[in-house]
């Protein structure tokens, strides 16, 4: 992992979702763009993109584009993804991450033993699957993205229905953006890894390029379980 092959399709992905020309690459180490349209944050804010060392940044006018331009003079790239440092340079209104961003090829996919455990799939718009997203509670399941699955959902039993379930949605570049949740008295058992570990199998063998986004310790845990390596990080923020 870490090859230029998977490096290229992750910048590939990135540089697309930020809507104008802008480049990993470019002479500096942060190339800032002005995009009202970008995709990789909500729409009126910043979007932050840091892999190895390098980042793109989209401003939705000229003027967010000069200050963001001036912060960059006096941080490093990788504080460019901490809200309190960015903080300091940038007074910001609100904040969405950061989010770690890794990824994963078929010749490092460590795949999970499921064992005794059963891995079924379900429809991505099976009833159980709501079921299970009201249990986790609405802040969980929306930041999970289960319910915006294109791929099947593949699952795992309790005794009163679901209670864990991983996929995933398409993304542009051939790009499987992951998806899982687990019940809350579930957890701790693996079973995030063993579901995850089938969707992240289906999308190898469909030639897509997985992409696990996390915030919590314990899902950075999961990916790095089944092999995914860490390449960067992703921030929004919206200037005050």
């Amino acid at each position: 992992m870490g090859t230029n092959p998977v490096l290229a399709r992750v910048h590939a992905l990135w540089e697309g979702l930020a809507a104008v020309p802008v480049s990993f690459s470019s002479p500096e180490p942060v190339d800032v763009a002005i995009s009202p349209a970008a995709m990789i944050c909500p729409q009126g804010w910043v979007g932050i993109v840091v892999l190895q060392g390098r980042a793109i940044m989209t401003a939705p006018d000229s003027e967010t584009a000069a200050a963001l331009r001036g912060a960059v003079t006096e941080l490093s790239v990788e504080d460019l993804v901490d809200p309190e440092v960015l903080g300091t340079v940038l007074p910001l209104a609100g904040v969405l991450g950061p989010a770690t961003l890794a990824y994963v090829d078929e010749f490092d996919f460590r795949a999970a033993v499921s064992g005794s455990v059963s891995v079924d799939r379900l429809p991505a718009d099976h009833p159980d699957l709501r079921r299970l997203e009201n249990v986790a509670g609405e802040q969980e399941s929306t930041e999970s993205g289960l319910g915006e699955l294109t791929s099947p959902a593949f699952t795992v039993q309790g005794r009163d229905g679901v209670v864990a379930a991983a996929g995933y949605r398409t993304w542009p570049s051939r790009t499987a953006h992951m998806s899982v949740l687990t019940a809350p008295e579930n957890r701790g058992q693996g079973l995030a890894r063993l579901t995850g570990s089938a969707a992240v199998a289906h999308a190898l063998e469909a030639g897509l390029l997985p992409q696990w986004r996390a915030r919590a310790p314990q899902s950075r845990r999961v990916a790095i379980a089944l092999g995914f390596q860490e390449l960067g990080s992703q921030l929004s923020v919206r200037p005050s």
